[in-house]
C-alpha cells in the first residue's frame, strides 16, 4: 500500500496532468479516480496553487483552474540575416534548463528546422516567436509574414491547389529548394512532437502524436504568411532517434519509409473513385522503399482508384513496398480484390 505521501504524489500528478482539459470539473474527477471526499480533492488543489504550480479563476461555482506557467515569452525578429542556431541559443535554450534531454533534443531539432524554413523560403521581412512553459507542457509558435507554405509549394511546384501542396508536404522529402534542402524537416518534426500545426491561408493542418492522427479543416481568417505551433509534453520519453528508425527501412541508413493520410487525397466529401485521384496519391512514391497508407478517415474506394494504386502501381514499380492500415470492411474488400484480380 502506498504511503500518505507517495498518495499524494499521485492525487498532485493527476491534477497537473489533467487539468488543461478539465479546468471547472477537476475537483469532482480527483474524487472519483482516488475515492475522496470533494473537499479533499479541493485541498489538494488548493496545495497546488499555494506551490504556485496552478492557477484558480472565478468564484466558487464557476472557478476554474489552469496550470501556471514556468515561462513564457515571445519576441519579434528581422529574418534579414537571421541564424537560426544562435536564435536557439540566446533565446529559448536557457527558458527550458533542466528539461529531460530527450525533450531538449525534440525541441531544438524542431526550432531550428521551422526557423530555418522561414529564413529560406517564407519570403517574409519578419519572425515572432512565442515560447511557453509549463509543469506538463512546452509550446512553442513561430509565425512569419511571407508568402505562406502551402502557396509557396504549389506555386514552386506547379501543383493543382493548396489541399494538393499539404498532400506532397504530408509524404515527405518535399521541397522547393533541392539544391539547398532535403525537405526532411517538417516531416519530421511533426511526428516528434505530440502535436504539431500549420496555419497558412485559409487552411489548418495538424499531426497528432502516437496515435498519428491527423486534422486539416478551413478557417474563417486568413492566416497571412505561415503559423507554426509545437507542443510536446515535459514527460515525453519519445527520442529524435526513435522517430528517424521509425522511418528506415532495415539495412538502410536514409529517410527510406513514409506513412501517408490517404483522406488527403480527397477533396471536400468526395469519395476516391478514380485513378486521376490515385495517381496523385501515388506521386513521388517513387523516392521511398515502403509506404505505409493510413486510411483513417476514408469511408470507401472506388475500383478504379484501387486498382490504380495495389495492382498497376505495383507491378510497374516492384521494388517499392505498399502496405495499407486503418482500413474498413468495404476499403479492405476494394484492396483485396484489386490485389487478387483473378
Amino acid at each position: 500500500m502506498p504511503s500518505r505521501k507517495d498518495k499524494n504524489e499521485q492525487i498532485h500528478q493527476f491534477i497537473l496532468d489533467n487539468v488543461e482539459d478539465h479546468p471547472s470539473d477537476i475537483t469532482t474527477m480527483v474524487s472519483e479516480r482516488f475515492g475522496i471526499s470533494r473537499q479533499a480533492s479541493h485541498r489538494h488543489i488548493q496545495r497546488l496553487v499555494q506551490d504556485g504550480l496552478l492557477i484558480a479563476h472565478g468564484l466558487t461555482r464557476d472557478r476554474k483552474y489552469e496550470v501556471k506557467p514556468l515561462g513564457e515569452f515571445s519576441i519579434k525578429l528581422p529574418l534579414k540575416q537571421l541564424q537560426e542556431d544562435k536564435v536557439w541559443r540566446e533565446y529559448i535554450r536557457e527558458p527550458l534548463e533542466n528539461l529531460p534531454i530527450n525533450v531538449l533534443q525534440i525541441c531544438q531539432y524542431g526550432f531550428t528546422e521551422i526557423v530555418n524554413n522561414a529564413i529560406d523560403h517564407s519570403e517574409g521581412k519578419e519572425l515572432i516567436l512565442f515560447l511557453k512553459r509549463t509543469y506538463k507542457v512546452i509550446e512553442i509558435n513561430i509565425v512569419d509574414n511571407g508568402v505562406g507554405i502551402f502557396a509557396k509549394i504549389q506555386r514552386e511546384l506547379n501543383l493543382d491547389d493548396q489541399l494538393h501542396a499539404i498532400l506532397e508536404l504530408s509524404k515527405g522529402k518535399l521541397t522547393t529548394d533541392p539544391a539547398h534542402h532535403t525537405g526532411e524537416g517538417i516531416f519530421f518534426t511533426s511526428r516528434m512532437f505530440d502535436k504539431f500545426s500549420i496555419l497558412s491561408g485559409k487552411l489548418y493542418f495538424s499531426h497528432f502524436e502516437p496515435d498519428n492522427d491527423w486534422l486539416l479543416e478551413n478557417t474563417d481568417e486568413i492566416q497571412k504568411g505561415t503559423a507554426v505551433q509545437m507542443l510536446i509534453s515535459t514527460h515525453s520519453n519519445r527520442t529524435t532517434k526513435q522517430v528517424f528508425d521509425r522511418y528506415t527501412v532495415e539495412g538502410d541508413y536514409g529517410f527510406s519509409k513514409t506513412h501517408v493520410p490517404v483522406f488527403l487525397a480527397r477533396y471536400g466529401d468526395e469519395n476516391l473513385v478514380s485513378r486521376s485521384q490515385a495517381k496523385r496519391l501515388l506521386a513521388r512514391f517513387e523516392r521511398f522503399k515502403e509506404i505505409l497508407l493510413d486510411f483513417d478517415n476514408v469511408d470507401t474506394i472506388g475500383q478504379a482508384f484501387a486498382d490504380e494504386i495495389f495492382r498497376v502501381y505495383t507491378s510497374q514499380h516492384p521494388n517499392i513496398h505498399l502496405y495499407y492500415i486503418n482500413a474498413n470492411k468495404q476499403v479492405e474488400g476494394m484492396i483485396l480484390r484489386a490485389m487478387n484480380p483473378n
